[in-house]
C-alpha cells in the first residue's frame, strides 16, 4: 500500500468528505516530517483506531522562534512518505508554507498558563505557532481522533486545553514515548548529534530517571530532587542544562512540594542541539 500525497487544502477537504459521507472514522498524526519510529507508533495506533488515517507533513514556519533553527531543520519527504505507507496511512498531507498561509495570519490561537512554563519561557511565539497551526490542521482534517507523542508533554497539554476550552470534538490520543536502548527518546532533533554528543545524550533520561525513584520512594521535596538529577546530568561536561521542572501533568505548573502525581521535564543543549524529555511520576501509596 502507498499512501496518497495531497498538497492542498481544497483536494484534502473533496476526501475528507467522500470517507465523511461513507461514516468512516478519521484518525489524524499531525508531524513537521523527519520521521521516526515514535512517529511510527503515532501512526500505528492510528490505524488500529481508525477506518482512515491522514498524516500530515508541515515544517511549520510559525512555531520556530529562531530562523536558523527553521532552516537547519531535518526534512526527508520520501522517506517519510514511505514510512506512512508501510504503517499503511491512507493519506499524506503535504502543503507548503504558502498553502497554509496565504497571506498575513492576523488570527492565531493561544493557550495561556499551559503554555507559559518550561519551553515558553525559552521559546517566545513556540507555542501560540503551536496552537494555531494544530488549530489551521484540526479545522481542515476534521477527525475524530488526534495523535499525540507523550515525550512533547507540554504540547500535548496545550493542545489538550484548547480542543477542552474550544469545544472542538476532537478525542485526543496520547502515545508513550518511543526511546532507543540506552533510553534516549527518539525525536527528529536526535539527527543534529554528533558522534560524542549522541554518547552523552542519554544523560538526560537517566537523570529523569533518579528523580522519578526519588518521588516513587516517598521523596517530597521538589528543590532536592531538582538538585539530585542535576548533579547526574552534570557527570556530562558537554551537556548544558536548560531547566529541570517538576510540575503538575495537566497544567504545568511547577511544584514545589509532592503530593501526587507530577511530571519531570528537562531540556538540555548539546552543542547547537536542543533535546527535551520528560517522565510521569506516582508516588506510591505507604
Amino acid at each position: 500500500m502507498t499512501a496518497d500525497v495531497v498538497t492542498t487544502i481544497p483536494e484534502i477537504r473533496r476526501r475528507i468528505e467522500v470517507c465523511r459521507r461513507s461514516g468512516r472514522r478519521i484518525g489524524f498524526v499531525p508531524t513537521m516530517g523527519a520521521l521516526h519510529a515514535g512517529h511510527g507508533a503515532l501512526i500505528e495506533r492510528a490505524v488500529a483506531d481508525s477506518d482512515f488515517v491522514v498524516v500530515s507533513i508541515f515544517v511549520n514556519p510559525t512555531q520556530f522562534d529562531r530562523k536558523d533553527d527553521y532552516e537547519r531543520y531535518a526534512r526527508s519527504f520520501p522517506e517519510d512518505v514511505a514510512l506512512c505507507s508501510a504503517m499503511r496511512a491512507d493519506l499524506v498531507f503535504a502543503p507548503e508554507a504558502s498553502e497554509m498561509y496565504p497571506a498575513s495570519l492576523d488570527t492565531s490561537v493561544n493557550v495561556a498558563r499551559v503554555s507559559e512554563g518550561l519551553c515558553g519561557q525559552f521559546r517566545p511565539g513556540h507555542f501560540q505557532g503551536v496552537a494555531t497551526v494544530v488549530a489551521k490542521l484540526f479545522h481542515i482534517v476534521q477527525p475524530g481522533r488526534s495523535y499525540f507523542g507523550e515525550k512533547d508533554a507540554q504540547q500535548l497539554a496545550v493542545i489538550r486545553r484548547m480542543v477542552a476550552d474550544l469545544n472542538m470534538p476532537i478525542e485526543i490520543i496520547t502515545v508513550p514515548t518511543v526511546r532507543e536502548p540506552d533510553g534516549l527518546a527518539l525525536s527528529s532533533r536526535n539527527r543534529g548529534l554528533n558522534p560524542t554528543e549522541r554518547a552523552s545524550a542519554p544523560a538526560l533520561y537517566r537523570s529523569l530517571l533518579a528523580a522519578k525513584h526519588l518521588v516513587e520512594n516517598g521523596c517530597t521535596d521538589a528543590g532536592q530532587i531538582r538538585q539530585t538529577a542535576a548533579s547526574i546530568l552534570g557527570e556530562e561536561s558537554i551537556v548544558r542544562l536548560e531547566y529541570l521542572e517538576i510540575v503538575e501533568p495537566d497544567d504545568m505548573t511547577p511544584l514545589d512540594r509532592i503530593t501526587g502525581p507530577v511530571r519531570i521535564a528537562i531540556a538540555a543543549w548539546l552543542g547547537s542541539t536542543r533535546l527535551i524529555d520528560n517522565v510521569l511520576c506516582v508516588p506510591q501509596v505507604r
